[in-house]
């Protein structure tokens, strides 16, 4: 009796906690969502443009270095002036486009960092600079793009607490990896090693990205890619290590890249030693818009 007793208790732990990591994921998937829809979120990107040196005239009309065909916006808006690394916004007859809610007539608005890159705002747009190694660009961003309808939900595979892996970190003799994005640019990104963790009976390694924040980063391929997820991969955050190096790789975390929300974003692609040769089917799946 006593034992038929614990087995029902052990039952209810079970679904109890069960139920608990299907709300966090659920929860985590509201929170992607309103991140992705936010002012700051992929969805809204309307136009990525890339400066030339000199004068970069900025406007719905022909004839316009940077041109943007969006139903009563001005044949001309203003212009961006790139010199070296440092970018000068002038605007054009009495529009007003303002930095910080200040209306401004001229204002340098990136010195090399695009950290510091100042956002000016017209109407419901918004854009800044951008650099990717020896490219400047304009980020632009509608706050009332029509995409943001469009996207009510992303699909995803069905809950698994199975796909939540008990993993280690193992340090790597080199600081970085070598990650290549969609422009074709191959940088060094620092990196505290692999992320070993068991699947089936064998073992897996991914590398790591560290980006500096609380977790660590992973883009990383599967065989479903192309068929039922995002062509080029998914990324994934994992919690940094503890004190033995254990962390845990959650799979039903793992979402799609920016570049599957827009086309107007440099989104990096999973090192070829990321590409996991099973079908990892958890997490969110290829979204169309």
């Amino acid at each position: 009796m006593i034992a038929f007793l614990m087995g029902i208790i052990a039952d209810a732990a079970a679904q109890l906690n069960g139920s608990s990591y299907k709300n966090e994921i659920q929860d985590w998937d509201k929170k992607r969502m309103e991140s992705l829809k936010s002012a700051t979120g992929w969805v809204n990107l309307s136009g990525l443009f890339w400066l030339k040196e000199g004068e970069n005239k900025f406007g719905s009309a022909a004839g316009n270095e940077l041109l943007f065909k969006e139903k009563n916006f001005p044949a001309l808006l203003g212009s961006f002036l790139l010199k070296g690394n440092e970018v000068v916004w002038s605007t054009a007859g009495d529009h007003a486009v303002f930095a910080q809610q200040e209306k401004i007539r001229t204002a340098t608005i990136f010195n090399g960092e695009e950290i510091n890159a100042t956002q000016l705002a017209f109407q419901t747009f918004r854009w800044s600079v951008i650099k990717r190694e020896d490219l400047i660009g304009i980020r632009f961003r509608d706050l009332a793009s029509p995409q943001l309808e469009k996207l009510q939900h992303i699909p995803r595979y069905g809950i698994d607490q199975d796909w939540r892996i008990n993993a280690r970190i193992e340090k790597s003799a080199l600081p970085s990896v070598s990650i290549l994005n969609v422009l074709g640019q191959t940088t060094q990104e620092k990196s505290p090693g692999k992320v070993v963790f068991e699947y089936k009976g064998k073992s897996y390694s991914l590398d790591v990205v560290d980006e500096g924040t609380t977790n660590l980063f992973v883009l990383f391929g599967d065989e479903t890619n192309a068929k039922e997820t995002y062509p080029t991969g998914r990324f994934m955050y994992i919690p940094r290590p503890d004190a033995n190096g254990n962390t845990v790789i959650d799979f039903n975390k793992s979402f799609n890249p920016p570049c599957a929300f827009t086309p107007f974003a440099t989104c990096p692609i999973p090192p070829k030693q990321n590409i996991l040769p099973f079908a990892v089917k958890a997490g969110e799946r290829k979204i169309h818009l």
